[in-house]
């Protein structure tokens, strides 16, 4: 059977699963964590549960943890994943947010994944809010209008860089390696060596052709013995 490559996993996480994910990607969350959460796939159910179901705090630690964390995000990865969706307000905040972290130019994709027009946060009391309170500064001109006062901005309520490293394997990778397909595959390989190339791929959701060179780079590090089932590699991507 011919690899295909995932873009997205099957189903949505449980609320108990989801709240587990953001607490391993280092939001302070009263939960346990979820060991080794995929970390765009976290973001992506965050902000449909911060922006379809109206759950602001959930939504203010999301928009402070992009802040902190988003040069160890892979910028593919996350557009592919808002670009599926099909919840406007959805794509208008990641949009907002890549718009807002454009000194990045690796977000300058998902900047466009949302066209329409300016929508409000609140479903009401926008308007009044926005006069007394100003915008959001993070939000202001961008294709969401976020009052000043409705999503608090704490660095408190994420881990450090530093902090999460220790603990989430994959986002350490990328520390080192870069926000890549290759960072995560090389984590999962030092969780277990003995993953072929289509597992590795489907696991990371990266392609065939990266995860069979990843895996080759990691046996020169790796005892033979370990890595099993070597098949060639396709187009490299």
């Amino acid at each position: 059977m011919p690899f295909s490559r995932a873009v997205a996993p099957p189903t949505p996480p449980q609320p108990d699963e989801l709240t587990g994910a953001m607490v391993a990607i280092g939001m302070k969350f009263a939960s346990r964590a979820n060991p080794n959460a995929n970390i765009e796939d976290t973001l992506l159910f965050a902000s449909v549960e911060g922006m379809e179901k109206d759950d602001l705090r959930v939504l203010a630690i999301l928009v402070t943890w992009f802040g902190v964390h988003g040069p160890w995000v892979n910028a593919d990865r996350l557009t592919k994943l808002v670009s599926e969706t099909q919840a406007p307000r959805v794509r208008a905040l990641w949009s907002a947010l890549a718009r807002w972290q454009s000194k990045d130019r690796r977000f300058a994709r998902l900047a466009k994944v949302y066209t329409g027009p300016r929508l409000d946060l609140l479903a009401t009391g926008t308007d009044f809010q926005t006069k007394r309170h100003g915008e959001d500064k993070r939000f202001a001109g961008g294709p969401l209008r976020v009052p000043a006062n409705v999503l608090r901005d704490r660095p408190a309520d994420v881990l450090t860089p530093a902090e999460l490293a220790k603990r989430h394997e994959a986002y350490r990778s990328r520390i080192i390696i870069g926000p890549s397909y290759r960072a995560d595959m090389w984590s999962a390989l030092e969780r277990d060596s003995t993953l072929s190339a289509a597992e590795l791929a489907r696991r990371t959701y990266g392609s065939f052709a990266t995860a069979w060179h990843v895996r080759r780079d990691f046996g020169l590090l790796a005892p033979p013995t370990k890595l099993a089932g070597r098949h060639g590699p396709r187009a490299t991507r």
